[in-house]
């Protein structure tokens, strides 16, 4: 079952393509990482995964689904790239806010909460007000909320966007426990070296279009590096 699929999709901004002929499907309990230089078109389809936005042209199914239902968003855990958050609440208050959005309430949603915080490593910063944290317990608190409820689908936007070293291989361990329970996972990103360890799959895009995509081993040569696939791939050459 593909849970994620973009059949023939164009979005057009104006006189501007955004998108232009996308199909991509992405396999249930798979790992795969969106890749792109700016203005390729990653947020873009990020937009129309989570009905931010409808295709001009072409479908998009989430989970099965229209992203226009609402039960499409069922077990979806997204960390965005810049987290717009209140600044006056506390930690545990944006977790309970987003406890409460996911469906879970009472008991369950404390210990959904106690969970993420102890796994994210915040747990001693629960009552810290959200305007007063650094970029990288930021980070973190963005974390926290995506995993809350052990999501079936998660959408990370440059997920290791603050963090520092220690934080960035957390961040690989939270997403493979994720996977190890059967997870489906879209990780946006720049960080290509970080892409290949978490993922099994690529696609990449290049002014509004899949340029390749597919495993990693079929998109990236014997001999090569992610990042030497990325730049054949976006500038052109041998195929």
């Amino acid at each position: 079952m593909n849970v994620l699929e973009l059949d023939g999709v164009r979005k057009r901004y104006g006189r501007r393509d955004a998108l232009l002929d996308v199909d991509l499907a992405v396999p249930e309990g798979s790992a795969i990482g969106l890749l792109g230089p700016n203005g390729a078109g990653k947020t873009t389809a990020l937009r129309l995964l989570l009905g931010f936005s409808r295709p001009t042209e072409g479908s998009v199914r989430v989970q099965g689904l229209d992203p226009s239902d609402p039960r499409s968003r069922e077990g979806v855990g997204y960390l965005p790239e810049r987290m717009a958050l209140p600044g006056r609440m506390s930690v545990a208050g944006v977790l309970a806010l987003h406890a409460g959005l996911a469906g879970l309430a009472g008991a369950a949603a404390r210990r959904a909460i106690d969970a993420v915080l102890e796994r994210t490593g915040i747990a001693d910063r629960s009552d810290d007000r959200v305007g007063g944290l650094s970029k990288g317990l930021l980070q973190r608190v963005g974390f926290a909320q995506a995993l809350l409820g052990e999501p079936r689908l998660l959408l990370l936007d440059e997920p290791t966007s603050g963090l520092d070293p220690i934080g960035i291989r957390e961040a690989r361990e939270w997403i493979g426990s994720a996977r190890e329970r059967g997870c489906t996972v879209l990780v946006s990103s720049h960080g290509l070296s970080e892409v290949e360890r978490v993922c099994d799959r690529v696609a990449i895009l290049h002014e509004g279009r899949v340029v390749t995509s597919g495993t990693v081993d079929e998109v990236v040569r014997p001999g090569e590096s992610l990042e030497d696939a990325f730049v054949r791939h976006v500038r052109g050459g041998p195929s």
